[in-house]
C-alpha cells in the first residue's frame, strides 16, 4: 500500500479541512512574443476547503478572486481584469471544484476536478504531489496547462500572448 493510502485510509485525515492561504500559493505563466518571453503572476486571493470521507472519497473547492492578479505589472494587470480577458466585474471568482480522487504512487494523488472561469467550466484533471507537514496540515501541489480560449478569456494584443497557460499551486490545508 503507497503512503499516500495508508494516509488517506488513516482516521486523523477523515473530515473538513480549511486552506491555509498565508502559506499558500497559486501562480500562473503565459508564453508571450511569439514564445520568446513569458508573463508570470499569481492571484492573491483565493479560499476553500475539502472533506476526506475516506481513502477514494475526496472533495474540495478552492475560490479565487480574479480581480486579484498580479503580474509585477500594474498596466498589465488592469487590462487583464477587463471584459476581454477576466472580466472581473461580472465574474469576481475562478473556482476549481474537486469531486474526487485516488492514489497515483507513493506521494501523489490523481485529482478530478473542474475549472470555472468567466461562468465557463471545463475538466482539470490533476495530478497532485501530497506532502504531511509536520505541524500536521497537508501541502499539496500541482501544476497543470489550460487552453484559456476554452474559458473565454480571449485578448490578445497582435498575437502576442499564446493560447496555453500554465496553472501552478501550492496549497495548504489543515484539519478544520
Amino acid at each position: 500500500m503507497s503512503s499516500i493510502a495508508t494516509l488517506l485510509s488513516g482516521s486523523a485525515v477523515v473530515g473538513a479541512w480549511a486552506l491555509d492561504a498565508d502559506q499558500s500559493n497559486i501562480r500562473f505563466e503565459n508564453s508571450t512574443m511569439w514564445g520568446a518571453l513569458k508573463v508570470r503572476g499569481s492571484f492573491t486571493e483565493f479560499s476553500g476547503g475539502g472533506q476526506v470521507r475516506d481513502a477514494q472519497t475526496v472533495s474540495g473547492r478552492v475560490d479565487i478572486k480574479a480581480a486579484s492578479i498580479k503580474t509585477g505589472l500594474s498596466t498589465r494587470d488592469h487590462d487583464l481584469r477587463r471584459s476581454n480577458f477576466f472580466d472581473t466585474d461580472r465574474y469576481p471568482d475562478i473556482s476549481v471544484v474537486v469531486t474526487g480522487g485516488q492514489a497515483a504512487g507513493a506521494d501523489a494523488v490523481r485529482l478530478e476536478a473542474e475549472l470555472t472561469v468567466k461562468g465557463i467550466t471545463g475538466p482539470l484533471p490533476l495530478e497532485v504531489e501530497v506532502t504531511p507537514l509536520d505541524d500536521g496540515g497537508i501541502r499539496l501541489t500541482t501544476e497543470a496547462t489550460v487552453t484559456r480560449k476554452q474559458f473565454a478569456v480571449e485578448g490578445n494584443f497582435l498575437g502576442m500572448i499564446g493560447n496555453k497557460t500554465k496553472l501552478k499551486a501550492s496549497l495548504v490545508f489543515r484539519k478544520a
